[in-house]
């Protein structure tokens, strides 16, 4: 069952389909809230989503992503449909979004950027 009802799609600040313009504002939505903006890798995104109001932004595509970030050794796999509350340096009550650790698939449900600082601190 999808996260996004019709009625958050009705009251979204922005709102687009197809996958290049939805790669586009992803990435331009992270960058505006000072976060790397390969943060979100998905492919062949559906649709996408923003509710200005409350923070509130949703990603759906056809399957589920995996990446691997070469620098710090870690696999993410993006379910079809990600949500999160974005803010400045921080992404919070996020779902869709597993990380491997050792040899197990975590729920991260957050990250966070610190200021003046390179590091990025993800929380399950």
């Amino acid at each position: 069952m999808s996260l996004i009802t019709e009625e958050i799609r009705a009251n979204a600040t922005e709102f687009y389909t197809g996958n290049d313009i939805c790669q586009e504002k992803s990435k331009f939505l992270l960058t505006e809230m000072n976060l790397p903006n390969g943060l979100l890798p998905m492919q062949d995104m559906l649709e996408c989503g923003y509710v200005k109001d409350i923070g509130f932004v949703w990603l759906k595509s056809e399957k589920k992503t995996e990446h691997k970030f070469e620098k710090i050794r870690r696999s993410v796999q993006y379910a079809t449909e990600v949500t999160a509350y974005v803010e400045p340096n921080k992404i919070k009550k996020l779902t869709g979004v597993k990380a491997k650790e050792l040899l197990m698939w975590l729920t991260l449900t957050e990250i966070c950027i610190r200021q003046h600082s390179q590091k990025i601190t993800k929380r399950p």
